[in-house]
């Protein structure tokens, strides 16, 4: 059972989130936007790397109020 559970938080979401192109887009760093937003730099990078399972809606409309994006441009479908 533990090994299922395992095999179940290593799949694949559906999503894909855009952190690292949009970050490179406006010329910022992980850690900046870990201090506009409030956030570590770990649980940022777990999202950068499509490895979050879920996300707030208020870490959300704080990452994309630091970027200036939509929500549709940080998170996308990733089977497009």
């Amino acid at each position: 059972m533990a090994r299922a559970k395992v095999a179940e938080e290593d799949a694949p979401t559906g999503v894909h989130c855009r952190l690292d192109e949009l970050l490179a887009e406006r010329g910022m760093t992980l850690t900046r936007l870990s201090e506009l937003v409030g956030m570590s730099i770990v649980n940022l990078s777990v999202l950068k790397n499509d490895r979050a399972r879920a996300i707030r809606f208020s870490t959300l409309i704080a990452i994309c109020q630091a970027l200036d994006c939509e929500i549709g441009e940080l998170l996308v479908r990733a089977d497009r």
